[in-house]
């Protein structure tokens, strides 16, 4: 860690916490997102904590919470193909103004590759890239992404991933022995399932009559959900049973382009009254309480954290062959091609909500827990190993120099 009044280089260092810095899109409420909150919130934050550093010019969901909690936002350009060289001149000088940051922990997945080869060349001792998701198709984006993902091991000392698939995607199936999983852990008891605040939350919905059937999903508008197909799905779904909702909970981007066409599709099939948009929230714990089953049917994802919270809450889950199935912790997850056609996911899911009266819920949070995805440990363990991992880097210099004289 930095002296940052001298800007020696030093083991250890009298200033407290040690602040790592995390390179980011935007800090609103995307999977990748909430997993560093969650981290966030649980570390010892006298001893390690987190600032951003991030590519969007406005106000995210999560940075009042971040600096309530005494983390730092930074902005710089964003990483578009244009702006490549602008922004590797801005992180150099980024890190050069900035000598604090002795670990970066970055997840813009191949985009890594920018500010983990500079931090490199700065001597940053400790670069963490992490994989959150696992691309699939081909188009304009694909040809960067593959340059920057052969490119990118070389300057990393730790690959972090969420999942095999994801992490197989951004580093390679022959570093697999090598890359470090992550949980996107949660706090399994904000989700435990609790009848009382189920009735509340479809009361808040207009959801009186038990009976009714609430379908549930919560991601982004972005083209990767696949609210397209869903709406497809959920058509099916309320011919089928007519007493039946579909909450979505999410935003989109700052303009709402992909959600105003889903609105729209929602009027053309007259399911406006049926279809509840509700937007980005900061209570998906309480929502996934009223819901009685969610569907995820993404053209790709890594390993999702909202299918971590689902399951806590004890929900049956129906998930697109291209989720991977490695998701499923609870046993309480069916997956479906994408090649099935809607009214096929609808009997499935519908049978499968027929099938749930027996269950108790309630032991969804246990489930999960018991399979590693409870924060609290996970969140001591990473904790720790920025601490070690640090020490041991320096102290490897440390030991070089002295070789060296």
């Amino acid at each position: 860690m930095n002296n940052v009044k001298s800007g020696k280089r030093c083991i250890m260092s009298e200033y407290v916490p040690l602040r790592v810095l995390v390179l980011d899109t935007v800090m609103d409420r995307g999977g990748a997102e909430t997993m560093m909150m969650n981290y966030l919130r649980h570390f010892n934050r006298e001893k390690v904590t987190y600032d951003f550093l991030v590519n969007r010019d406005y106000h995210a969901a999560y940075e009042d919470e971040i600096e309530a909690l005494g983390g730092r936002i930074y902005r710089m350009c964003p990483m578009y193909p244009q702006y490549f060289g602008r922004y590797k001149r801005e992180f150099r000088e980024f890190l050069g103004q900035h000598p604090e940051y002795r670990i970066i922990h970055s997840n813009l997945e191949e985009r890594s590759y920018f500010p983990l080869r500079i931090a490199a060349e700065c001597g940053v001792p400790v670069r963490i890239a992490h994989a959150h998701n696992r691309p699939v198709g081909f188009d304009l984006k694909s040809v960067f992404r593959e340059y920057f993902r052969m490119r990118l091991p070389k300057y990393v000392t730790h690959m972090f991933a969420c999942g095999t698939e994801a992490g197989d995607w951004l580093f390679g199936e022959a570093n697999r022995g090598k890359v470090i999983q992550q949980r996107n852990a949660i706090d399994t008891r904000q989700y435990r399932y609790d009848p009382a605040i189920a009735e509340q939350v479809r009361h808040e919905f207009r959801v009186d009559d038990r009976e009714t059937f609430v379908v549930g999903h919560v991601g982004r508008f972005f083209p990767q959900k696949n609210h397209v197909f869903l709406i497809d799905i959920f058509a099916e779904v309320h011919r089928q049973c007519p007493n039946s909702v579909l909450w979505l909970v999410g935003g989109g981007e700052t303009n709402d382009e992909l959600k105003n066409r889903i609105k729209a599709k929602v009027d053309e099939l007259g399911l406006h009254d049926a279809v509840r948009f509700l937007g980005v929230r900061s209570d998906v714990d309480r929502l996934l309480q009223g819901m009685d089953s969610f569907v995820l049917p993404s053209l790709y994802e890594g390993l999702p954290v909202t299918m971590i919270e689902a399951q806590a809450s004890g929900l049956p889950c129906t998930i697109s062959d291209r989720v991977p199935e490695q998701c499923d912790v609870t046993g309480n997850v069916q997956i479906i091609g994408l090649d099935d056609d809607p009214r096929h996911w609808a009997e499935r899911i519908l049978d499968q909500h027929r099938r749930w009266h027996d269950v108790n819920r309630g032991e969804g949070a246990s489930l999960v827990a018991g399979k590693g995805f409870d924060i609290q440990s996970n969140a001591e363990w990473l904790q720790r190993f920025y601490v070690d991992e640090l020490r041991r880097k320096q102290e490897y210099a440390q030991g070089s120099k002295t070789d060296e004289r």
